[in-house]
Parts: C-alpha cells; structure tokens; sequence
C-alpha cells in the first residue's frame, strides 16, 4: 500500500468517530459467512466473479496521479446554484393505495417506495456528508425530507457498507422504529454496532432471499467492494444489487456495480422490471471496473429487461471528475440510442408507474445558465 495513502488513512482514523467505521463480522457470524461460495476463505475476504479486477483496478491507478487529477480538475462537479426540487414531497399521495410503483428520489442512490402498500427505504443518507468526516463529500443540498418527517417505514434495504449507500447517523434514527433491515452478508455487523437489535436484521447472499407479507426481496449479484476504512480490512462484507417483487409488480436496484453478465442473468432470471435503478454517475474510466461507465448502464437496462431506466447514483454527492450534470446527459443519449424509456424526476418529485409523469429536463437550464 502507498505510505502517503496509509497516513492520510490514519489522520482520518483520529479525526472521525470509531462508531462512523461500524465492525466488521467476527466469531460465529464471520463463521457463518465463511461459507459462502462467494467468500475467499484464504484472503478471508469477499470476491467478485472475476476474482482480481480490483486487485488490477488498484495497480493501474496512482495515488498521487488520481491526488492530481481531482486536485486540477476544471469540471463542474458541484452545481453552482441549488438544484430544482419538490419540497416538501407529496407525501400524503405517495402513501395512498397503489397497484403499481410508487417511488421518490432524494439524490443519489437514496429512494423512498411504495410498492404493494409496502413503504421501502433504500440505501438512506440524510446525513450533510458521505463520509467519516464533516469537511469531505458534502451533499449539494438539504434533503427534501428530514428524516422524522418521514412516512411510516417498513422495510431499510442496503446495498453495501459504503458512506454514501450506508449512513449511520440515518441507521440510528431507525434504532427505536418498528422497521426491518435487509442486507448483503455481514452488513447488519455494522448495524448491531450502532445499536440495532439483532431480531430487526436480514442478511442473506447472492441468489438468497426473503418473502414478507406480499413481498419478495432477492440479493442479486454487483460487481464492486466494500469496506468503510479504504484499503485496509476491504471486502469483509458482501456488496448486492436488489430484486423487489410482489405478484404483480417488480423493481430493480442496482447499488454499484460495473459491467458484466450478472446483469443478463437477473434478466433471465428474474425480468423484466417495471422500473431499473442503475448506477449512472460517479464513474471513471480509470475505475470502470466498479461502476457502469453511460453507455454500459443503458445496457445494463436492456439486459434486465427493464421496462424504464431510473439513473442513479449522481445529482447529490461528488465523487468523481465529471461534471454534476454529465450522467443525466449521458443517459439521456444512450436510453435514445437504444430505444429506452428513461425517467428522470427532479429531487422529490413523485412518479408513479399508474400515471402519466411529466419530466422536465431541468438540468439543462442549469447548464445554460
């Protein structure tokens, strides 16, 4: 590892609560994990299908190459003036009856739905940053509902133990509430860390799953890692995309991942999806092997048979070089490209798959301006 990397790793160790780092699995539960088919029992961590892309990833990207490229980077990777919202969100329509889909983007990879009745949390970060500490991964702007303005909760799905898919200050809000937790393997470690009693936590693998009144949750395959402290101690805990399904209705969430056949084989498996929540943003070519670069996401879509293309993954969190505004632009020309319906909703706007939404491209005033 990188000295300088290891130094700058440790001053954020003494700079951020130990609590933000969560714990990784260990005795029985680490036990139990070890036998997936998806553990690497001699490197005691998790892995990909490809088993040493982020091995390969690593060695092509330099420290300080990467330190300079953020450093002089001439994109616009933060909006200069706040971007459009509904705020407060209809709230009070978003909780009626629906045969459909109901959902509400926050930014990012943060949604709120309703499907059969069900009200779903997923990957929730309500916190000013995504990260350990208060001066790095600012979000553009306030959420457009505080967290105890919520609506009943029933179900917090997670993706992977990432700052901006998994926060604990939001997690801990949840602490008292009658709400389940569903996880990758060895996620919920973090949450009993923070206080979440154990009878509330769902964990499972790949291809695993869990059926709730009406409502079937399934652990489906990414292409990414994990881990809450860089480098060190990685890929303790499994990284997932979703499948939401109800006898009538289905969704897709994609968490990150880059490209590769698992997502023709949800398809096969489990498609076609009302809705496909991709990872569109926060991409570069230099780490493609962990998230979709634009025109790997729209064929993200079309091989999960997906009947809409949701991007996410951008509009509240910088992450990357490009600018704010490029994944919706990009996505925008590849769902033409190739032919699919593209949803694009400004932060809190409410879609429904039993109405007809009407979506303005409102990012493309901002980048007139």
């Amino acid at each position: 590892m990188n000295k300088s990397f290891l130094i700058i790793l440790i001053f954020i160790f003494f700079l951020a609560s130990c609590s933000q780092f969560g714990e990784n699995p260990s005795g029985d539960h680490l036990d139990k994990i070890k036998i997936s088919p998806n553990y690497n029992i001699e490197k005691e961590r998790f892995k990909n299908r490809k088993e040493n892309i982020i091995i390969e990833m690593n060695e092509k990207i330099s420290f300080w190459d990467m330190t300079k490229a953020f450093l002089f980077n001439t994109a616009e990777i933060v909006p200069e003036t706040k971007l459009p919202e509904v705020k407060p969100p209809n709230i009070k329509e978003f909780m009626k009856s629906t045969e459909g889909i109901k959902f509400i983007w926050f930014g990012h990879s943060t949604l709120l739905v309703n499907i059969n009745n069900t009200i779903i949390l997923i990957d929730p970060v309500f916190s000013n940053t995504a990260s350990p500490v208060s001066f790095l991964v600012k979000r553009f702007q306030p959420p457009v509902l505080k967290l105890r303005d919520l609506p009943k909760i029933d179900y917090v799905l997670i993706s992977h133990d990432h700052y901006d898919h998994l926060d604990m200050d939001t997690i801990v809000f949840f602490k008292e509430k009658n709400v389940k937790f569903i996880t990758p393997l060895g996620v919920t470690s973090h949450l009993k860390s923070w206080g979440i009693n154990e009878s509330k936590l769902f964990e499972t693998d790949w291809w695993g799953g869990f059926d709730f009144e009406g409502i079937t949750f399934i652990c489906t395959p990414a292409q990414h890692f994990s881990g809450r402290l860089g480098t060190i101690k990685a890929s303790k805990t499994l990284w997932a995309s979703w499948v939401v399904k109800t006898e009538s209705n289905s969704f897709y969430f994609n968490g990150d991942s880059g490209y590769d056949i698992h997502y023709k084989r949800i398809g096969d498996e489990y498609g076609p999806f009302d809705l496909a929540f991709i990872d569109s943003g926060q991409y570069n070519e230099r780490w493609r092997e962990v998230h979709n670069m634009p025109e790997e996401a729209a064929q993200a879509v079309l091989d999960l048979k997906g009947k809409a293309m949701v991007p996410i993954h951008w509009g509240m969190f910088s992450l990357s070089l490009h600018d704010w505004f490029e994944p919706v632009e990009e996505s925008e020309k590849y769902a033409k490209k190739y032919g699919i319906k593209l949803i694009t909703p400004k932060l809190g706007q409410l879609v429904s798959t039993e109405s007809q939404n009407v979506f303005e491209k409102w990012w493309k005033v901002l980048i007139d301006k």
